[in-house]
């Protein structure tokens, strides 16, 4: 009654329409007092309601939080952090410089090969500089005449740098040079001239080396975005979609896969991040692949496999991740590289089958559509392993016939006991 109040009061307020108050009073009855014909109506869109209020705030406030943890992103990042490196160790790194420059990002590498030039140019600069302040041959020291100088025409530390930068990038220009009037101007060209081939060669092997490195090969071959549990020639499969997105191949290629899960011991010890072997194929083996069109590659479930014990039920309360690896040699530089991607139970979809992807044209051609390769079609499958091998017993039993010897077969010779 006082919600009719409070609206009543509100029309007839704020609306520049001649309701009355009958009218007003008609229709608040129709809306707050609805006929019994539409309250199962009004019902079910309070029950929709409240269902995507409720699926919005779980995914807002604690969408985040339920979310998996990775060992390996999906494009391959291994996510794992070293903690309490001693001291020492760190030093080793330092040992293996190249390494640990190859490994370094773009900008501290650019910022490496920025300073190790500048910085050697100005290092030997004042070595220039100082040279020519003790052999007296700056015009601060009014030299005479006749004075024969170790470096002509240096006036300063500027023109100390710039003959620095000229002769460790061999440039050259004819104004500034060394005469023999002092071994110490000849021994510090020999050393700086050197010392700048090193440098020179470092820094632009590392950033050769960084380009032409494999991993960014392995950008070029990516993986399907969920796997699949399906019925494969019979048997009960995990399915997984690879592709190669450059049309050169991958020599010798080879796929692996490693679950990864916690695991406790007889003994009680708790191991986190327990690896067991998951063995891929495909048709034509899991060797020496021929990697010219998108694979699909299967793990068979079957009593060796640890996904043997989950069912479609249950699959997505377990607690594991998937990795995949593809290894392989690049056929244009003969390097190695590894792809790698993971699969959480959430991105493994049981009951499903990749769609098509390769189709003939009329030309005689092959065509891949990369708009299916991550599209998936709900087939009719078993929702666990041991279903599917207990369904297989039960028709081969009937199939079968068993003799029983203890059956023995007796004759009943049948009498007629009615007379007339």
């Amino acid at each position: 009654m006082l919600m009719r109040l409070v609206l009543s009061a509100h029309l007839s307020s704020t609306t520049s329409l001649p309701w009355t108050h009958a009218a007003i009073s008609w229709e608040l009855d129709n809306v707050l007092m609805p006929s019994p014909r539409i309250w199962p109506q009004i019902r079910v869109l309070t029950e929709s309601m409240f269902k995507r209020l409720r699926k919005w705030v779980v995914t807002r406030f604690f969408g985040h939080s339920r979310q998996r943890a990775r060992l390996v992103s999906k494009d391959g990042r291994c996510n794992i952090e070293f903690g309490n490196v001693e001291a020492q160790s760190r030093f080793i790194f330092f040992v293996d410089i190249w390494t640990t420059v190859l490994d370094l990002k773009w900008r501290y590498k650019m910022t490496i090969f920025i300073t190790a030039f500048l910085g050697s140019w100005f290092f030997f600069g004042l070595l220039w500089y100082a040279v020519a302040y003790i052999h007296k041959d700056l015009p601060e020291f009014h030299p005479s005449p006749n004075h024969t100088p170790c470096v002509e025409n240096i006036n300063g530390l500027t023109s100390a740098f710039l003959f620095s930068l000229e002769t460790q990038v061999t440039i050259g220009y004819g104004f500034r040079c060394v005469t023999e009037q002092c071994a110490t101007a000849i021994f510090l060209l020999i050393f700086q001239s050197i010392l700048g081939v090193v440098v020179n060669s470092f820094m632009c092997g590392a950033i050769l080396a960084k380009i032409s490195r494999p991993k960014k090969r392995a950008k070029t071959i990516t993986f399907s975005k969920n796997a699949v549990i399906s019925k494969r020639g019979g048997k009960l499969c995990l399915l997984i979609r690879v592709a190669n997105l450059r049309k050169s191949l991958l020599i010798g290629s080879h796929i692996y896969g490693k679950l990864l899960k916690t695991t406790v011991t007889p003994e009680g010890e708790t191991i986190i991040l327990d690896q067991i072997n998951i063995n891929f194929v495909v048709d034509a083996g899991n060797e020496n692949l021929f990697f010219i069109s998108p694979l699909t590659i299967y793990h068979v479930i079957d009593h060796n496999s640890p996904f043997f014990h989950m069912a479609a039920e249950t699959l997505i309360q377990q607690d594991f991740e998937l990795v995949v690896f593809l290894d392989g040699t690049v056929e244009s530089t003969s390097a190695t590289c590894q792809v790698r991607t993971s699969y959480v139970p959430e991105e493994v979809l049981w009951g499903y089958r990749f769609a098509p992807i390769v189709s003939k044209t009329k030309e005689g051609k092959y065509r891949v559509d990369f708009h299916n390769f991550s599209k998936t079609v709900e087939v009719e499958t078993p929702h666990c392993a041991m279903c599917l091998y207990n369904e297989k017993d039960a028709r081969a039993r009937m199939k079968r016939g068993y003799d029983n010897p203890n059956f023995i077969l007796s004759e009943v010779n049948e009498t007629d006991d009615t007379k007339m």
